[in-house]
């Protein structure tokens, strides 16, 4: 079956096109799309591009980072000031993915890949959309919550908070191939401190649900508290509360279930 590609200088004609045509599928990096095509994927009979400048573009402020879908993992990896994410950057395959694939893109990767995201989540990011009923920017939450009816909106930027010092964001990925292999469990946890005591814990899990979710439990368990043995076992106990992961080719749902705990423990710890 051809597939036809359009390329637009604009993403707002880009996001028209896409939003225009149930087909039609948008290419930053190609990693997933041009993975489903070469698969055989015959739902794509136009692909759709955009060449707008403003979908690679990186504004940071003290508090908060800017990115746009199209800023590559490599990109990440080469600013200085988007440190906190070059673990998360880093995870992502091998350097050939990491040179083409995107941080728009890696928010429709399907499980056992979307690390990136599980880090976004973890951040509270907002995701910018624009569609045919124009741009609005939705929680990440929601928007994976309804990823699969997104397929019609293009990404525009991610935005989500700059943790307040180096302890504060922690990353972690489970694999059986590093750095490249999908991923076993995905975790990050955001821990802000106010007053010697965690204040807004976000604790998120990939490879644990149909997509990325909060481990909300263990956020409850770790709220209000210092980051002690104490809080860290109550955050591990309940770790797996709420999730519903799938049995694969790299572990079955008990055994992802099992870990969970483990590896959150050793997240919270500062162990490797």
């Amino acid at each position: 079956m051809p597939v036809t590609v359009k390329t637009f200088a604009n993403f707002g004609e880009a996001a028209s096109a896409l939003s225009s045509d149930r087909s039609a599928r948008y290419l930053g990096g190609g990693t997933l799309v041009m993975r489903a095509l070469n698969e055989g994927d015959i739902s794509i009979s136009t692909v759709v591009r955009a060449t707008d400048q403003a979908l690679a573009r990186i504004d940071v402020a003290s508090s908060r980072v800017t990115i746009g879908a199209g800023v590559t993992f490599a990109r990440i990896l080469a600013e200085r000031e988007l440190a906190f994410l070059h673990a998360p950057a880093r995870s992502i395959g091998g350097p050939a993915v990491r040179n083409m694939g995107t941080v728009g893109g890696n928010l429709f990767a399907p499980n056992p890949y979307g690390d990136f995201t599980v880090a976004l989540l973890a951040l509270d990011a907002t995701v910018s959309v624009q569609g045919g009923l124009g741009a609005r920017d939705m929680p990440i939450e929601e928007f994976l919550q309804s990823r699969e009816r997104q397929s019609g909106a293009l990404v525009l930027t991610v935005s989500c908070q700059r943790p307040a010092s180096p302890d504060a964001f922690r990353y972690r990925k489970i694999a059986r191939i590093k750095p490249k292999g999908g991923s076993v469990i995905t975790l990050a946890a955001h821990l802000p401190v106010s007053g010697g005591r965690i204040s807004g814990a976000r604790i998120a899990l990939g490879s644990m649900a149909a997509t990325q979710v909060r481990a909300r439990a263990a956020e409850r368990a770790l709220e209000g508290r210092s980051l002690d043995d104490s809080a860290i076992n109550a955050a591990a106990a309940v770790a797996a509360e709420g999730v519903s992961p799938a049995d694969n080719a790299l572990g079955s749902a008990w055994y992802r279930r099992e870990i969970v705990g483990v590896h959150l423990r050793r997240l919270l710890s500062g162990l490797e």
